[in-house]
């Protein structure tokens, strides 16, 4: 039988759920077991695709083209398991299936209620998971939001339900809690208390606690909690503060004995720990010298986890690179009323430049002059899907001198729409899940950076839009210089272009964030901060 682990919140949000989640995940890999991760979402939407970045921050696409809450991107830094949308588990997901099931009479006229409709859904998914690969060892499931919320009851309830028939021996409750510090550095364990009690009136008991704390709780501390949680002084944990980075909390974990307290409460036998690429990566992060200045130049800047996952792989490729990586986050729409990009690129002293993806029309002028910038100044510039497509307006309005050339989303009376929809995008009304979405092959053409990053002809990243390059103007673009490296393995669309006499001018359709790692950085953006570092350190003499 497998063996299931439900991670819960309490007190607050906020505490690092994910990332705990994520790290005993590491911590179980590590030990060669197969990991897998699932998120139960409590809000009614069924999916997080068509949600503001500004309400729940980034959309996380899977290979199957799911559309998912950007804690996945956690579970896929930090684990190896595959991700799928089968692996997001969402409120409105459930009511969806169990209402289409009702319209269908396959409840044989019974009346539909939570227990033991929706439970039953919400189990039906997770147990789908661990079924779906024989390998399957272990499935940690993270309850999204706290205890105590409305919301998430139902999946608390199926998750009491399932550890109730699987056996203690089976499954195992994770508690995360805060313990707050008032005044002078005294440390208030009342709040777990309650957030545990809480979790008991749930018919749960909490078989490990891991407290958020701005310290390593002492051992005193450790048994204040156990004698009044009914856990074991030896299953309370302490998620602390660090001064270095979340790709630490793994082995913090590992050195309090977190995963052998797991194992062993689970049954499973103990094995030896492989966690040399995590130390490699600290040992990388301790190497780190010098700093590059990558400006983000993107419409939601004013919430950072709205381009979590391309601020994480800038992070990555820095290590990769042994160079800190400093973010200057730019809102394009300050760019779009500048009389010229200088005023907010020039004066920031930014060292490289990277337009991520996006919709709308907001900034997207902004955008334009931060492409042409970057490019009359000889400076590194990474355009990720809108990015890219943003290059190609500037490289058509500034070198082919066409100045109303645009986006067909942003103008549709242009004369010159060198970025169109999609043809099978034309008549969509509904726009949840309908996009141009997951993996996708991509051709790189021989002699480009594309090539070189990856080093190799096919290269499978993930997608998620609507408009292309309009293949209309291909030749014409091509004819003037811009370079396109890049395509569907059907040669239909334009995948990358490059910039010609350039460091490191480089726009590709696709989105590599999603895939990058702490101990493996993508290629594209580890290469994107090689340029940046050498490009600086030959100005600065180094």
């Amino acid at each position: 039988m497998n063996k299931y682990i439900f991670v819960t919140g309490g007190v607050c949000s906020s505490l690092g759920k994910g990332v705990a989640a994520s790290s005993l995940g590491a911590l179980l890999e590590g030990r060669g077991l197969n990991v897998r991760m699932i998120k139960c979402d409590p809000y009614i939407n069924v999916d997080a695709g068509t949600m503001s970045p500004y309400q729940h921050g980034e959309v996380y696409v899977t290979d199957d083209g799911g559309e998912t809450d950007l804690d996945l991107g956690n579970y896929a830094r930090f684990t190896g398991g595959p991700l799928s949308r089968a692996n997001s588990i969402t409120t409105g997901q459930v009511y969806e299936a169990v209402i289409r099931k009702e319209r269908e009479g396959r409840y044989l006229g019974r009346c539909v209620q939570v227990i033991p409709h929706i439970t039953d859904e919400i189990k039906s998914r997770i147990l789908a998971v661990s079924k779906a690969d024989a390998d399957t060892d272990v499935v940690i499931v993270e309850i999204g939001g706290t205890v105590g919320d409305i919301e998430s009851i139902p999946f608390l309830e199926a998750a009491r339900q399932l550890i109730h028939e699987m056996g203690r021996a089976n499954a195992l409750s994770v508690h995360l809690t805060l313990i707050p510090e008032v005044g002078e550095g005294e440390l208030k364990t009342k709040p777990t208390q309650h957030s545990v009690k809480s979790m008991q009136e749930q018919g749960i008991q909490p078989d490990v606690l891991i407290c958020r704390a701005p310290v390593l709780l002492d051992e005193a501390t450790r048994r204040k909690i156990a004698l009044f949680t009914n856990v074991a002084t030896e299953a309370v944990f302490t998620s602390y503060n660090v001064d270095t980075t979340i790709y630490e909390v793994p082995l913090l974990f590992f050195e309090q004995k977190l995963d052998q307290v797991v194992l062993k409460r689970l049954g499973v036998e103990s094995r030896h720990a492989d966690l040399q690429p995590w130390y490699a990566m600290m040992e990388r992060f301790a190497a780190r010298s010098g700093t590059v200045r990558i400006a983000i130049v993107g419409k939601y800047m004013d919430l950072h986890d709205s381009y979590k996952s391309v601020f994480e792989a800038l992070f990555h490729a820095g290590l990769e690179s042994r160079v800190a990586v400093e973010l200057v986050k730019i809102d394009s729409s300050r760019l779009e009323d500048a009389e010229d990009a200088d005023a907010l690129l020039g004066t920031s002293a930014v060292d490289g430049v990277l337009v991520p993806g996006g919709f709308g029309q907001r900034g997207i002028n902004g955008m334009v002059k931060a492409a042409a910038w970057a490019r009359t100044h000889q400076i590194p510039y990474f355009g990720i899907c809108l990015g890219m497509q943003v290059m190609v307006i500037d490289w058509a309005r500034n070198v082919l001198g066409w100045e109303d050339a645009d986006s067909t989303e942003f103008n549709q009376d242009t004369k010159h729409p060198v970025v169109s929809l999609l043809e099978d995008q034309v008549d969509v009304k509904n726009y949840g899940g309908t996009m141009r979405l997951g993996k996708w092959e991509s051709v790189a053409e021989p002699d480009s950076r594309f090539f070189e990053a990856y080093r190799e002809k096919i290269v499978s990243e993930r997608h998620r839009h609507r408009y292309e390059f309009a293949n209309t103007f291909r030749d014409e673009m091509a004819g003037s210089g811009l370079r396109l490296t890049g395509f569907t393995t059907d040669k239909s669309l334009v995948e990358a272009v490059e910039w010609p006499d350039h460091p490191w001018g480089v726009g590709v359709q696709f989105h590599p964030e999603f895939k990058s790692k702490p101990t493996a950085a993508n290629p594209l953006f580890r290469d994107f901060i090689a340029a940046v570092k050498n490009v600086k350190g030959s100005y600065e003499g180094t």
